[in-house]
């Protein structure tokens, strides 16, 4: 069935969400310098944002488009504080974004130096990249938790070796209780069940961790629409190929930042091996994705505003 199937007499949410300059404003930076296009950029920036743990992804991805070779970055004030180094005469700042705040003003570790009596550089500032292996700790059971607020209803269920996972709609007038406050007494309220994401109870706790954002990324890319556009957008209408990159990418991302192996991998390479540029796909929409969903499995988040 074509998009025009679907949409005969209008834009697809895709095409709307994309005609929308402001909120994509990064995506269009990148398409019009053609960064990452080439598959070859897009496993540096990939590789890179993985391995930049200290920062969100999107953070990290910010950096990268500074400074390729930014190895551990932090305000000039953290750098007097906490390690006793000053920055260089005519270093130049590289900007992100600041949490609950506009920008932040940022700078590498090579671009600094030690003041007297300075301590040597701890191992996660003078060797960040090392690499991590590990099993899933409480990141999948607090992903489940978050996923409600969302409206989300997270189901285990044994199903054979080829079957993962899926997420669709939900019928229409389903709710879910979210634990909203614990002390001094249990306190819960009540969301519209909007989506039913199934998962494998046979595979290992990784493994389903790793279904578990894959899905979620489908769903915060945008792929199944919306509830409110306020929380993310309604991007129905793109490719498969397009849907399936980000999602990916997303699970890669997140998996690989807590120490994960996960199939992501695997199916990156092989697309970036055998293809000379990528999908086009929004960077804005993988990397918010990515640090909201690893946001999700680190804290308890609070409900959502309602629709208005």
């Amino acid at each position: 069935m074509s998009q025009s199937d679907l949409w005969p007499e209008e834009l697809s949410p895709a095409d709307e969400w994309d005609s929308h300059s402001a909120r994509r404003a990064l995506d269009d930076l990148f398409s019009n310098a053609r960064h990452y296009k080439s598959s070859s950029e897009f496993r540096e920036l990939i590789n890179f944002v993985a391995r930049f743990r200290f920062y969100s992804p999107f953070n990290a991805m910010l950096i990268h488009t500074q400074m390729r070779g930014a190895t551990y970055v932090a305000p000039a004030h953290r750098w007097d504080r906490d390690y006793r180094r000053r920055i260089k005469a005519g270093a130049r700042p590289m900007v992100i974004l600041q949490p609950m705040g506009p920008v932040m003003f940022v700078f590498d570790v090579i671009d600094t130096e030690p003041l007297p009596g300075a301590p040597p550089l701890p191992p996660q500032v003078d060797r960040p990249f090392e690499v991590r292996h590990g099993q899933i700790g409480s990141e999948l059971k607090q992903t489940i938790e978050n996923s409600k607020r969302d409206g989300i209803s997270v189901i285990e269920r044994k199903a054979g070796t080829q079957s993962a996972g899926s997420i669709q709609a939900a019928a229409p007038g389903g709710q879910l209780e979210v634990l909203t406050r614990l002390r001094p007494k249990a306190q819960y309220a009540r969301v519209p069940r909007w989506y039913d994401l199934i998962l494998n109870s046979n595979l290992s706790p990784e493994a389903r961790f790793a279904t578990l954002v894959h899905e979620l990324a489908h769903l915060y890319c945008g792929h199944l629409g919306t509830p409110n556009a306020k929380w993310w957008p309604d991007r129905r209408g793109l490719a498969l190929a397009e849907c399936e990159f980000e999602a990916e990418s997303v699970c890669y991302l997140v998996c690989e930042r807590i120490g994960i192996r996960n199939p992501s991998e695997q199916y990156l390479a092989a697309y970036l091996t055998n293809n000379d540029e990528i999908p086009a796909i929004s960077f804005d929409r993988v990397m918010k994705a990515a640090g909201l969903i690893e946001e999700m499995g680190r804290e308890r988040l609070g409900l959502r505003k309602e629709k208005k």
